[in-house]
C-alpha cells in the first residue's frame, strides 16, 4: 500500500492493470503488490503520453508558409536549445540537441502537471529526478566514448601530469559519481518546496494569494527544468572534448 491517496488515474491503473504492474514488479525483484502503481509512476506515464500526442498532433501541422501558435511556442523552445547548445558545445552542439530537447520538455510537463489539481509533479518524488539524472550520467560517459575512444576518454580521468594520475582518478570518479546526486536532490526538493508552499497556502485561502504561488511554481518548474538541461550540457561537453 502507497501512503498518499491514489489519484484518481491512479486507480484506474490499479484496478485494471495491476497485473501489468506486477510484472513490471517482477522484472527488478520487487515483490507483487494489491496496488502496484504509484501516483508518480502513473503521472509520468501520462506526461510522457501527452508529449506523444502533442508532437503527434503539431508534426502534420508544420508549415513553412503559415506556421501556427503551436509551432512557433516550440520554434521558440528549439531556437531557446540551439542556443544553449552552441554556446556550450560550438558548432557540434546539435547532434545532442535531441536529447537535450526531450529531457527539458520531458521534466518541464512533469514539473507543470502539478499545478492542475487533480495531478501532482512526479519529480517531487526522488526516484524520478533518479532516473532522469542516471540516463545524463549513461548519456555524457556513452557520447564521451563514442566520440573520443574508450582509451582517450579514460584519459580524461588522468589530469595533465600523470605522477599524478591515480590521485586524480579518484578524484573524477568521486566527482561524475556525485553528479547524478546533484542532480536529484536539487530537482527534487526545488519541486517539493514549491508544491508544498503552494498546498499550504492553498488550504488557507482561495483568493488572490494562491494565484502569486502558483506563478512563482511555475516559474520554479521552467528555472528547475532549464538547470537541469544546462548541467547536461555541461556534462556532455566536458565527455566529448577532444584534449590536446
Amino acid at each position: 500500500m502507497h501512503e498518499a491517496p491514489e489519484l484518481w488515474i491512479t486507480q484506474i491503473f490499479n484496478n485494471y492493470l495491476a497485473g501489468p504492474g506486477n510484472a513490471a514488479l517482477k522484472l527488478v525483484g520487487m515483490q507483487p503488490e494489491a496496488r502496484p502503481w504509484a501516483n508518480y509512476v502513473v503521472v509520468e506515464f501520462l506526461v510522457a503520453a501527452i508529449i506523444v500526442v502533442l508532437f503527434a498532433v503539431l508534426k502534420p501541422r508544420l508549415s513553412a508558409d503559415k506556421p501556427g501558435r503551436l509551432q512557433h511556442t516550440f520554434e521558440l523552445v528549439y531556437d531557446f536549445l540551439q542556443g544553449q547548445s552552441h554556446e556550450q558545445l560550438g558548432a557540434h552542439g546539435n547532434h545532442y540537441i535531441a536529447f537535450f530537447g526531450t529531457l527539458f520538455i520531458f521534466i518541464l510537463f512533469m514539473n507543470l502537471i502539478g499545478i492542475i489539481p487533480a495531478f501532482e509533479s512526479p519529480t517531487m518524488f526522488p526516484a524520478v529526478p533518479l532516473g532522469c539524472a542516471a540516463a545524463t550520467f549513461l548519456y555524457y560517459h556513452y557520447m564521451g566514448i563514442r566520440e573520443n575512444g574508450p582509451i582517450n576518454y579514460a584519459k580524461h580521468f588522468m589530469g595533465p601530469m600523470p605522477f599524478l594520475a591515480p590521485l586524480m582518478i579518484l578524484i573524477e570518479i568521486i566527482s561524475h559519481l556525485a553528479r547524478p546526486l546533484s542532480l536529484t536532490i536539487r530537482l527534487y526538493a526545488n519541486m517539493f518546496a514549491g508544491e508544498q508552499v503552494t498546498m499550504i497556502f492553498l488550504s488557507l485561502t482561495y483568493f488572490l494569494i494562491p494565484v502569486v504561488f502558483m506563478g512563482l511554481h511555475i516559474f520554479v518548474s521552467l528555472l528547475q527544468a532549464y538547470i537541469f538541461m544546462l548541467l547536461t550540457m555541461m556534462y556532455v561537453a566536458g565527455a566529448v572534448a577532444h584534449e590536446h
